[in-house]
Protein backbone atom coordinates (compact mmCIF):
# COMPACT_ATOMS: atom_id res chain seq x y z
CA UNK A 1 0.00 0.00 0.00
CA UNK A 2 2.86 2.39 0.85
CA UNK A 3 4.41 1.83 -2.57
CA UNK A 4 1.09 2.67 -4.19
CA UNK A 5 0.83 5.91 -2.20
CA UNK A 6 4.41 6.88 -3.02
CA UNK A 7 3.80 6.11 -6.70
CA UNK A 8 0.75 8.40 -6.62
CA UNK A 9 2.88 11.34 -5.50
CA UNK A 10 5.67 10.49 -7.91
CA UNK A 11 3.12 10.56 -10.74
CA UNK A 12 2.10 14.07 -9.69
CA UNK A 13 5.76 15.08 -9.59
CA UNK A 14 6.06 14.04 -13.23
CA UNK A 15 2.75 15.42 -14.45
CA UNK A 16 2.97 18.70 -12.57
CA UNK A 17 0.39 20.74 -10.76
CA UNK A 18 -2.90 21.05 -12.65
CA UNK A 19 -3.16 24.69 -11.58
CA UNK A 20 0.24 25.55 -13.03
CA UNK A 21 1.34 24.07 -16.33
CA UNK A 22 5.04 24.62 -15.64
CA UNK A 23 5.53 22.59 -12.51
CA UNK A 24 4.14 21.38 -9.20
CA UNK A 25 4.30 23.15 -5.83
CA UNK A 26 7.74 21.90 -4.81
CA UNK A 27 9.24 22.52 -8.25
CA UNK A 28 7.80 26.04 -8.30
CA UNK A 29 9.59 26.86 -5.07
CA UNK A 30 12.83 25.12 -6.06
CA UNK A 31 12.93 27.16 -9.27
CA UNK A 32 13.23 30.34 -7.17
CA UNK A 33 16.83 29.34 -6.49
CA UNK A 34 17.72 30.63 -9.96
CA UNK A 35 16.43 34.14 -9.20
CA UNK A 36 19.02 36.66 -8.09
CA UNK A 37 16.42 38.62 -6.11
CA UNK A 38 15.34 35.53 -4.17
CA UNK A 39 18.96 34.60 -3.43
CA UNK A 40 19.62 38.14 -2.29
CA UNK A 41 16.73 37.97 0.16
CA UNK A 42 18.57 35.22 2.01
CA UNK A 43 21.56 36.83 3.65
CA UNK A 44 24.37 34.58 4.79
CA UNK A 45 23.60 32.87 8.10
CA UNK A 46 25.44 34.37 11.02
CA UNK A 47 26.67 32.31 13.94
CA UNK A 48 23.94 31.87 16.49
CA UNK A 49 23.83 30.56 20.04
CA UNK A 50 24.26 26.83 19.82
CA UNK A 51 22.08 24.79 22.17
CA UNK A 52 23.13 21.66 24.01
CA UNK A 53 23.09 18.67 21.67
CA UNK A 54 21.17 15.70 23.06
CA UNK A 55 20.42 13.93 19.79
CA UNK A 56 22.44 12.00 17.23
CA UNK A 57 22.52 11.42 13.48
CA UNK A 58 20.71 8.33 12.23
CA UNK A 59 20.34 6.46 8.97
CA UNK A 60 17.26 4.61 7.78
CA UNK A 61 16.31 2.56 4.75
CA UNK A 62 14.41 4.29 1.93
CA UNK A 63 12.10 2.63 -0.63
CA UNK A 64 14.56 3.32 -3.46
CA UNK A 65 17.11 0.96 -1.90
CA UNK A 66 19.30 3.75 -0.50
CA UNK A 67 19.74 5.26 2.95
CA UNK A 68 18.14 8.38 4.36
CA UNK A 69 19.68 10.54 7.03
CA UNK A 70 18.39 12.65 9.88
CA UNK A 71 19.08 14.03 13.33
CA UNK A 72 17.05 12.29 16.05
CA UNK A 73 16.29 13.44 19.58
CA UNK A 74 14.55 10.55 21.29
CA UNK A 75 11.65 11.12 23.66
CA UNK A 76 12.46 11.01 27.37
CA UNK A 77 10.11 8.02 27.54
CA UNK A 78 8.95 5.49 24.92
CA UNK A 79 6.54 7.26 22.59
CA UNK A 80 4.84 6.81 19.24
CA UNK A 81 4.58 10.60 18.81
CA UNK A 82 6.97 12.21 16.34
CA UNK A 83 7.75 15.69 15.05
CA UNK A 84 9.43 15.79 11.63
CA UNK A 85 11.50 18.95 11.11
CA UNK A 86 12.26 20.16 7.56
CA UNK A 87 15.23 22.40 6.81
CA UNK A 88 15.48 25.58 4.77
CA UNK A 89 17.28 25.81 1.43
CA UNK A 90 20.63 25.78 3.25
CA UNK A 91 20.32 22.11 4.22
CA UNK A 92 20.45 20.39 7.61
CA UNK A 93 22.66 23.00 9.27
CA UNK A 94 23.23 24.09 12.86
CA UNK A 95 20.19 26.37 12.92
CA UNK A 96 17.84 23.48 12.11
CA UNK A 97 19.59 21.19 14.61
CA UNK A 98 19.06 23.91 17.23
CA UNK A 99 15.38 24.15 16.25
CA UNK A 100 14.98 20.39 16.60
CA UNK A 101 16.62 20.45 20.04
CA UNK A 102 14.39 23.29 21.20
CA UNK A 103 11.22 21.53 20.07
CA UNK A 104 12.37 18.33 21.78
CA UNK A 105 12.78 20.31 25.02
CA UNK A 106 9.31 21.83 24.61
CA UNK A 107 7.72 18.45 23.92
CA UNK A 108 9.88 15.98 25.86
CA UNK A 109 7.39 13.18 25.27
CA UNK A 110 7.87 13.45 21.51
CA UNK A 111 10.57 12.01 19.25
CA UNK A 112 11.98 14.75 17.01
CA UNK A 113 13.65 13.98 13.68
CA UNK A 114 15.23 16.70 11.53
CA UNK A 115 15.31 15.17 8.05
CA UNK A 116 18.18 15.71 5.62
CA UNK A 117 16.59 16.26 2.20
CA UNK A 118 19.97 17.03 0.59
CA UNK A 119 21.71 13.72 1.46
CA UNK A 120 24.47 15.36 3.46
CA UNK A 121 24.98 18.59 1.49
CA UNK A 122 24.94 21.85 3.46
CA UNK A 123 25.26 25.24 1.77
CA UNK A 124 27.36 28.08 3.18
CA UNK A 125 26.72 30.50 0.31
CA UNK A 126 23.53 31.71 -1.36
CA UNK A 127 24.77 30.44 -4.69
CA UNK A 128 25.28 26.92 -3.35
CA UNK A 129 21.91 26.99 -1.56
CA UNK A 130 20.19 28.01 -4.79
CA UNK A 131 21.92 25.22 -6.69
CA UNK A 132 21.13 22.59 -4.07
CA UNK A 133 17.48 23.60 -4.01
CA UNK A 134 17.17 23.52 -7.80
CA UNK A 135 18.98 20.18 -8.00
CA UNK A 136 16.89 18.57 -5.26
CA UNK A 137 15.27 15.50 -6.73
CA UNK A 138 11.51 15.28 -6.10
CA UNK A 139 11.41 11.48 -6.23
CA UNK A 140 14.45 11.10 -3.97
CA UNK A 141 13.02 13.47 -1.36
CA UNK A 142 9.75 11.57 -1.29
CA UNK A 143 11.72 8.37 -0.76
CA UNK A 144 13.58 10.00 2.15
CA UNK A 145 10.31 11.10 3.73
CA UNK A 146 8.73 7.67 3.24
CA UNK A 147 11.81 6.06 4.78
CA UNK A 148 11.44 8.29 7.83
CA UNK A 149 7.75 7.42 8.11
CA UNK A 150 8.64 3.73 7.97
CA UNK A 151 11.38 4.30 10.57
CA UNK A 152 8.84 5.91 12.91
CA UNK A 153 6.58 2.90 12.45
CA UNK A 154 3.00 2.11 11.53
CA UNK A 155 1.73 3.20 14.95
CA UNK A 156 3.47 6.56 14.84
CA UNK A 157 1.48 9.78 15.06
CA UNK A 158 3.43 12.47 13.23
CA UNK A 159 3.35 16.25 13.04
CA UNK A 160 5.53 18.22 10.63
CA UNK A 161 7.18 21.64 10.66
CA UNK A 162 9.39 23.37 8.11
CA UNK A 163 10.67 26.72 6.93
CA UNK A 164 11.17 28.12 3.41
CA UNK A 165 12.06 25.15 1.16
CA UNK A 166 11.25 22.88 4.09
CA UNK A 167 7.93 24.61 4.68
CA UNK A 168 6.59 23.28 1.41
CA UNK A 169 7.98 19.85 2.18
CA UNK A 170 6.37 19.90 5.61
CA UNK A 171 3.03 20.06 3.83
CA UNK A 172 3.95 17.46 1.20
CA UNK A 173 5.03 15.08 3.97
CA UNK A 174 1.70 15.52 5.73
CA UNK A 175 -0.05 14.66 2.47
CA UNK A 176 2.03 11.48 2.18
CA UNK A 177 1.29 10.29 5.72
CA UNK A 178 -2.43 9.70 5.44
CA UNK A 179 -4.04 9.09 8.84
CA UNK A 180 -0.64 9.16 10.57
CA UNK A 181 -0.47 12.93 9.99
CA UNK A 182 -1.61 14.79 13.10
CA UNK A 183 -0.62 18.37 12.32
CA UNK A 184 1.36 20.43 9.80
CA UNK A 185 3.19 23.74 10.25
CA UNK A 186 4.44 25.63 7.21
CA UNK A 187 6.60 28.75 7.60
CA UNK A 188 6.70 30.83 4.38
CA UNK A 189 6.99 27.76 2.17
CA UNK A 190 5.03 26.95 -0.98
CA UNK A 191 1.61 25.63 0.07
CA UNK A 192 -0.09 22.98 -2.02
CA UNK A 193 -2.88 24.51 -4.13
CA UNK A 194 -3.97 21.49 -6.14
CA UNK A 195 -7.34 20.28 -4.86
CA UNK A 196 -6.75 16.74 -6.09
CA UNK A 197 -3.57 16.56 -4.03
CA UNK A 198 -5.18 18.19 -0.99
CA UNK A 199 -8.02 15.67 -0.92
CA UNK A 200 -5.80 13.21 0.96
CA UNK A 201 -4.88 15.69 3.71
CA UNK A 202 -5.83 14.29 7.11
CA UNK A 203 -4.71 17.02 9.51
CA UNK A 204 -5.01 20.71 10.27
CA UNK A 205 -2.43 23.10 8.78
CA UNK A 206 -0.92 26.13 10.49
CA UNK A 207 0.50 28.63 8.00
CA UNK A 208 2.95 31.37 9.01
CA UNK A 209 3.61 33.95 6.29
CA UNK A 210 5.38 37.29 5.80
CA UNK A 211 3.77 40.41 4.30
CA UNK A 212 7.07 41.49 2.70
CA UNK A 213 7.62 38.11 1.05
CA UNK A 214 7.54 38.71 -2.71
CA UNK A 215 7.15 35.04 -3.57
CA UNK A 216 4.94 33.28 -1.00
CA UNK A 217 2.55 36.20 -1.06
CA UNK A 218 -1.14 36.89 -0.48
CA UNK A 219 -2.06 35.68 -3.98
CA UNK A 220 -0.30 32.33 -3.60
CA UNK A 221 -1.63 31.74 -0.09
CA UNK A 222 -5.10 32.86 -1.18
CA UNK A 223 -5.16 30.15 -3.85
CA UNK A 224 -4.19 27.56 -1.24
CA UNK A 225 -6.88 28.80 1.16
CA UNK A 226 -9.49 28.72 -1.59
CA UNK A 227 -8.65 25.09 -2.33
CA UNK A 228 -8.75 24.21 1.37
CA UNK A 229 -12.14 25.91 1.72
CA UNK A 230 -13.52 24.02 -1.28
CA UNK A 231 -12.51 20.76 0.38
CA UNK A 232 -13.56 21.84 3.88
CA UNK A 233 -10.06 21.19 5.22
CA UNK A 234 -9.09 22.84 8.54
CA UNK A 235 -6.33 25.46 8.59
CA UNK A 236 -5.11 28.61 10.34
CA UNK A 237 -3.14 31.40 8.66
CA UNK A 238 -1.17 34.22 10.27
CA UNK A 239 0.59 37.11 8.56
CA UNK A 240 3.48 39.16 9.95
CA UNK A 241 4.87 42.50 8.85
CA UNK A 242 8.25 40.94 8.18
CA UNK A 243 10.51 39.51 5.48
CA UNK A 244 10.79 36.00 4.13
CA UNK A 245 12.89 33.94 6.60
CA UNK A 246 12.02 36.31 9.46
CA UNK A 247 11.90 33.47 12.00
CA UNK A 248 15.49 32.30 11.45
CA UNK A 249 17.67 33.68 14.29
CA UNK A 250 20.81 33.13 12.19
CA UNK A 251 19.43 35.38 9.42
CA UNK A 252 20.19 39.12 9.57
CA UNK A 253 16.52 39.84 8.71
CA UNK A 254 15.44 37.97 11.84
CA UNK A 255 12.42 39.70 13.40
CA UNK A 256 12.49 38.80 17.07
CA UNK A 257 9.01 40.08 17.89
CA UNK A 258 7.31 38.40 14.95
CA UNK A 259 9.30 35.19 15.42
CA UNK A 260 8.35 34.99 19.10
CA UNK A 261 4.65 35.44 18.35
CA UNK A 262 4.77 32.88 15.53
CA UNK A 263 6.57 30.41 17.78
CA UNK A 264 3.96 30.89 20.51
CA UNK A 265 1.18 30.18 18.02
CA UNK A 266 3.10 27.15 16.70
CA UNK A 267 3.63 25.81 20.22
CA UNK A 268 -0.08 26.20 21.02
CA UNK A 269 -0.98 24.45 17.77
CA UNK A 270 1.37 21.53 18.43
CA UNK A 271 0.22 21.18 22.02
CA UNK A 272 -3.23 20.37 20.68
CA UNK A 273 -1.57 17.71 18.51
CA UNK A 274 0.60 16.18 21.21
Amino acid sequence: MKKVILAFFVLFAVKGNAQNNCCNATEQFASLGSQAEFRGEHQLPKSGNSVKKTGSYIEFATPDGKKGRGYLIKSAKPSNEFLFVFHEWWGLNENIINEAEEWATTFNGVNVIALDLYDGKVATTREAAGEFMQQANEVRIRNIIQGAIDYAGAKAEIATIGWCFGGGWSMQAALMMGPQAKGCVIYYGMPERNEEMLQVLNCKVLGIFAEKDKWINRKVVGEYEKAMNELDKPYETYWYNADHAFANPSNPVFNETAAADAKAKTTEFLRLVF
